[in-house]
């Protein structure tokens, strides 16, 4: 309808002359040269009919055709199928196994500070020395005093003795007799008691020299040589620390349902009991990649706390070179499942649909469905599939924002690499 309209008004256009040219036409022409312009119009007018119709009329004119649309490209693989192994992953504190403050046993001037700060030190090596020299005198004082209370009863043995003698032929009294053999006893207890002073003078005399309780890395130095140090009580000065640094504990807090988990898995696997040596752990501390420490779990809560509703967990890990240090944030994980065989899809392969997890999966027409999936653990950069995929299927691993159930898609076949067969 447009064309025609189009056409109509140009022959109009062209078969109106202009009203203001027309009377100097009349004029200036003759009727001869009138018919050669009439004939020479209608010739024109003739020619631009036929060039508009044909135009109209052309059936290939190309913007009249449809557009063909182009077909998504997407990237397609097949699942993999392999064993797989799940972990869950807690994060917790490297802590020592032995950590002791060493303080001071007795009070007196420090002299000599015998390490340097944190070095390797050993059991029974020689840390600190507090002037010995008071308690030098305090043992020989005591020492002198047992030999005076030794003396005072091989002379109170002897009076007994001469006393027996004299009591069987009536020359004392049983009274004077029986004043004799007490003065025995309470000599043999000043002995005694003569002995403990011995030995408390000689461990504070000891105690002068402050040794090492285990073997371990030291801490720096808190107290320096000239200061006065306390011993003794609860006020006794801290003069340093040392931690044992091989093996080391990592503590961990987990859920119930985990524990549990991990329980049923001990005695299906006839261990019975969590805390043994082949309940295997992972570690990995900082920047580290992966889980490169190996140990096992040696002991679990036997009680659950109720304010956070978690059991600890203990791993144990060998440090011969001293990289795990006590305090240390870790990441440690415990094997959750024995090895079985999984089908596993990337993470960028699966969509998600309000609370629904789905893939695209291409037929042989090439034509995409939507399909619903089930979950499983992670495992690397995948997840398990536990329904809605075979292994023989191909799925769509790249561009997957562009898809509409049913649509044909234009697909590259690509082949997945092997996932780590660990969570």
């Amino acid at each position: 309808m447009k064309k025609e309209t189009r056409l109509s008004i140009v022959i109009h256009r062209l078969s109106l002359p202009r009203a203001s040219g027309l009377d100097t036409w009349h004029q200036r022409t003759s009727s001869n040269e009138r018919m050669v312009m009439q004939r020479t119009r209608n010739g024109l007018l003739a020619t631009v009919m036929l060039m508009v119709m044909i135009g109209c009329g052309n059936p290939d004119d190309s913007g009249s055709q449809p557009r063909q649309e182009q077909l998504p490209n997407v990237k397609i693989a097949q699942a993999l199928s392999q064993e797989v192994t799940e972990w869950d992953e807690y994060t917790g504190r490297i802590e020592a196994v032995n950590s002791v403050d060493v303080r001071a046993r007795v009070s007196g001037y420090l002299d000599k500070v015998n390490f340097k700060a944190g070095d390797r030190v050993n059991e029974g090596d020689l840390l600190f020395l507090i002037d010995p020299k008071p308690f030098t005198a305090q043992l020989n004082y005591a020492e002198a005093e047992l030999e005076r209370a030794k003396s005072k009863h091989e002379l109170a043995k002897n009076d007994l003795l001469r006393a027996e003698r004299l009591f069987r032929v009536k020359a004392i009294s049983e009274e004077e007799h029986d004043a004799r053999s007490k003065g025995l006893r309470e000599t043999l207890a000043a002995v005694e008691s003569a002995k403990a002073t011995v030995y408390t003078a000689r461990l504070n005399l000891e105690f002068t020299q402050v040794r090492s309780p285990i073997s371990g890395r030291i801490g720096r130095e808190l107290i320096t040589a000239g200061n006065l140090v306390n011993g003794g009580g609860g006020d006794a000065t801290l003069l340093t620390f040392i931690v044992s640094t091989d093996p080391v504990y990592v503590y961990v807090n987990a859920d119930e349902r985990s524990v549990l988990k991990y329980r049923r898995q001990a005695k299906k696997n006839g261990r019975g009991n969590l805390g043994d040596e082949q309940t295997p752990v992972e570690l990995a501390v900082a920047d580290e990649l992966g889980f490169p420490h190996q140990g096992h779990l040696d002991y679990i809560s036997p009680r659950e706390d109720t304010a956070t509703g978690t059991l600890s967990l203990r791993g144990v890990f060998a440090n011969p070179d001293e990289l795990l240090s006590p305090g240390f944030f870790a990441r440690m994980r415990v094997r959750a499942s024995a090895p079985y065989r999984a089908i596993l899809l990337p993470d960028r392969a699966i969509g998600t649909d309000l609370a629904q997890r789905f893939i695209w999966v291409v037929n042989q027409e090439n034509q995409v469905e939507y399909r619903k999936v089930v979950l499983g653990a992670h495992i690397g950069e995948s997840r398990v599939i536990v329904e809605g995929l075979m292994s023989e299927e191909w799925a769509v691993i790249e561009g997957i924002q562009k898809l509409k159930p049913g649509i044909k898609v234009n697909p590259e076949r690509i082949s997945l690499t092997g996932q780590k067969a660990e969570k």
